[in-house]
């Protein structure tokens, strides 16, 4: 017996000393492209001021190769597997770029983390979590199975977000949004908006931010709550129905039921002189606007 555990000791160990140490570097464009692919671990990204792309950390035993290499203001970085994956793939990579770079980041089985960087970013994952910082600059970030996290800065961008199995949290962001969840809770705050959609078919939607004059707001979810805190001065046209579930609404009349042989219930009305649009629709659950 004694034998078999140092057997199984020896192999663990071997197997942990076989991960290699990355430590590359390389001379990038201030504002170039980097490509990050990692099948399995995590991907860490974050800008600093130099105009360098750094690579540190771990790859599995059994990686064929970290790949690293620049094509004009591009650079790509890519954990080449076997084609038939397995244990012993799993990586975990520490990125630094010019804070200036943009990002195409896509894994399988990994967990992505943006900080510091300037850039668009489009960020892709199939089963992990995604954290990013935003400044002014377009961000697109999507998983299958897994949370997504977008702080922005309060500067005006397009923000597209999306997980089938997992919440979405926005926090800060400006301009246009979007964001989408099949299961999972969407939460919009302090953000400032000239066009927002939200989608959501099993979780509640949030949205505690501004619509700015003459914007347009849409909220739909299947099942599931949407609670409207509007910041700032509110004018404009609301249109919200619910087919099974209340209405409650702090701005204009009381809701109507939609028919005397079903649940719905239905309130349009015109708040101000704004000419904004708020389009809010729910199947299963309640509905509440206020100020």
């Amino acid at each position: 017996m004694k034998k078999l555990t140092a057997i199984i000791l020896g192999i663990a160990l071997a197997g942990a000393a076989a991960a290699e140490e990355v430590n590359r570097k390389m001379d990038a464009a201030a504002d170039g492209h980097v490509h990050i692919s990692n099948i399995s671990g995590s991907v860490t990204v974050s800008g600093w001021s130099r105009n360098e792309v750094e690579v540190t950390g771990e790859i599995g035993p059994k990686v064929e190769e970290l790949i690293f290499d620049r094509s004009g203001d591009r650079i790509t970085i890519k954990v080449k597997v076997p084609k038939k994956g397995g244990r012993g793939i799993e990586s975990d990579l520490n990125v630094r770029v010019p804070e200036g770079s943009s990002l195409d980041v896509g894994t399988v089985s990994a967990d992505i983390e943006v900080t510091g960087v300037n850039g668009e970013q489009k960020l892709e994952a199939v089963s992990g979590d995604i954290e990013t910082e935003c400044d002014d600059a377009d961000v697109a970030a999507g998983t299958v199975s897994g949370d997504v996290v977008i702080r922005g800065s309060g500067k005006d961008a397009e923000t597209h977000s999306a997980s089938v199995s997992g919440d979405v949290d926005l926090y800060d962001l400006a301009g246009e949004v979007s964001a989408e969840s099949v299961s999972g809770d969407l939460t919009i705050n302090d953000g400032s908006f000239d066009r927002a959609s939200f989608n959501v078919v099993n979780g509640d939607v949030t949205f505690h931010s501004e619509l700015r004059d003459g914007g347009k707001l849409r909220a739909e979810s299947v099942n599931g709550e949407i609670d409207l805190q509007f910041k700032g001065d509110i004018a404009g046209q609301f249109d919200i129905d619910t087919f099974n579930g209340d209405i409650d609404n702090c701005f204009g009349p009381s809701p109507k039921r939609t028919s005397k042989y079903a649940p719905g219930m239905e309130v349009s009305f015109t708040e101000g002189n704004g000419d904004a649009r708020f389009t809010f629709s729910r199947v299963n659950g309640d509905i509440t606007v206020w100020k």
